[in-house]
């Protein structure tokens, strides 16, 4: 039984105003200058922007803990950067073609980045979720917690507990329970089929009087709420519909781009191969209108 939790609190708020405050303290010791390798500077600033721009990293380690493992490794990259210049690398055919090969993907990259930009306006993107809410059908949604044990036995002497108040939910979740007790709200197909079906046919501030078994072991279920679904805040939508608008910005501009071409393909034998019907059309010049 797998769902999914997104947790916004205060207290991520104060973790982040004193990482920042933090890192202003180091930054401002020794000038902010991180290592001088050969007489050229490696900035506190610039370890700080390869740890921004890492999400694995911020999510393992604290920027002090990253620090002195990526500026061994960007003293290292210094080093072998100067080795390269003195050595005239860059004068090499080899540097000149594989700088060549990351210059057209630079500047494919950054015309797609603009044509899509261009695309994914806040109108485009509340015009998406007007058509999501529009098209939203409510369902029931439960809020539930559970005490999950492995034995039908250990289900029900809590289950006994619970009927004589020897002990409230919570407290007996906290001392047996082999999974967290709290899921939150869920819609009946979240679930696996005989917990949702035990959990939909209950009442608010109840508990099942039997166990629920599934495949993960034997359910003591309260149910704390019951209500209809209402559609997610844009806020909590905008990234997923960046990402679709993205996806279809991508295919107009690709189709634009085929319409406008003129493209022969030709096998291994150098035999030109016909286009198809589908590939006929997408490439036919669009009429001017």
């Amino acid at each position: 039984m797998q769902k999914k939790y997104i947790f916004a609190t205060s207290a991520a708020l104060v973790v982040l105003i004193a990482g920042a405050f933090t890192y202003k303290v180091y930054a401002e010791r020794n000038n902010g200058i991180a290592a001088i390798v050969n007489g050229e500077q490696i900035t506190v600033a610039e370890v700080k922007e390869a740890y921004d721009q890492n999400p694995q990293f911020r999510a393992n380690a604290k920027f002090e803990d990253f620090y002195n493992y990526a500026l061994d490794i960007m003293v290292n990259a210094k080093l072998a950067l100067q080795a390269a210049t003195k050595a005239n690398i860059q004068a090499t055919p080899e540097y000149q073609k594989q700088l060549a090969a990351v210059q057209d993907e630079i500047a494919r990259q950054v015309y797609l980045d603009q044509q899509i930009n261009a695309k994914i306006t806040p109108a485009e993107i509340k015009k998406a979720y007007d058509e999501y809410v529009a098209g939203f059908k409510s369902s029931k949604e439960v809020k539930a917690k559970h005490i999950l044990v492995q034995t039908e036995d250990l289900a029900k002497e809590i289950i006994a507990k619970l009927d004589s108040k020897e002990a409230n939910f919570d407290e007996l979740a906290q001392k047996y329970s082999d999974d967290q007790p709290e899921l939150g709200f869920f819609t009946e197909e979240m679930m696996v089929p005989d917990f949702s079906k035990a959990a939909f046919a209950m009442e608010k501030n109840t508990y099942s009087k039997e166990p629920v078994k599934t495949e993960f072991g034997y359910h003591v279920i309260f149910v704390e709420d019951i209500r209809d679904s209402q559609p997610l805040p844009l806020e909590a939508l905008e990234e997923q519909i960046k990402g679709n608008l993205a996806r279809k910005a991508v295919e107009q501009i690709v189709t634009g781009l085929t319409q406008n071409a003129q493209i022969e393909k030709f096998d291994l034998n150098g035999k030109k191969i016909e286009a198809s019907k589908k590939e006929a059309v997408e490439a036919k010049p669009a009429e001017a209108k």
